[in-house]
């Protein structure tokens, strides 16, 4: 279960993402536009196009894993594995991947499903036992016990996502996928304002959410 000083630092977080920058893109201009035809190809057929992604984007792959497992203080996966387990999800994907964005942000939900997906299964190993749970520390947030419960996160953005499809989904953009708000806007089909009016909305639902566990 939650305590209240988990909860207001998760909301602390939430804040810090809303304004923060997305991650630099350490592409050039040329190798972007590389990347955006190789996946036009790959969309339209193209076998081999997708396959000559990977070497382009591994080092922003591997920087990728490293935010979702930022200060994981219980995970035993690596930032590699983690990196290499993602791109196997994105391979089936290949083909139905529109643009750059929508390509990161894929890469983002495939990334926190593995963790959240290793997590539970280490916790029913300990049949109830130790959570993996995320240091604030790592993202300049200070709390009592250094974590919060990574499952507990994941079902709170499930249940938003069976009543809330958007709101749900403008989070795992935001806060996992690292997206502007622009980017976000693109890939939901939506304008900037209606996703800074989700984010709102979601993190007041997702307040209320943890407030309750944590009481």
């Amino acid at each position: 279960m939650l305590r209240r000083n988990d909860f207001l630092s998760v909301c602390e977080v939430w804040e810090l993402a809303m304004t923060a920058k997305p991650p630099a893109h350490t592409l050039s201009e040329a190798e972007r536009t590389q990347l955006t035809q190789l996946l036009a190809d790959a969309s339209r057929g193209d076998s081999t196009a997708f396959d000559r992604v990977f070497p382009m984007v591994y080092a922003e792959l591997l920087d990728l894993a490293r935010r979702q497992m930022r200060g994981a203080t219980s995970h035993t996966l690596q930032p590699t594995a983690l990196v290499n387990e993602a791109w196997m999800r994105l391979a089936v994907a290949g083909g139905t991947v529109r643009d750059r964005s929508h390509f990161w942000a894929i890469a983002a939900t495939a990334m926190r499903q593995i963790l959240v997906d290793h997590a539970r299964r280490k916790r029913r190993v300990k049949r109830g036992g130790g959570r993996d749970r995320v240091d604030l520390d790592a993202v300049d947030v200070s709390t009592d016990d250094g974590g919060v419960d990574v499952v507990a996160l994941d079902d709170a953005l499930t249940r938003l996502a069976s009543l809330e499809p958007r709101l749900a989904r403008t989070v795992e953009l935001r806060y996992f996928g690292g997206l502007s708000v622009e980017e976000a806007a693109d890939i939901l089909g939506v304008g900037s304002a209606t996703v800074k009016r989700d984010w709102s909305l979601a993190r007041a639902w997702l307040k209320r959410e943890l407030d309750g566990e944590a009481a």
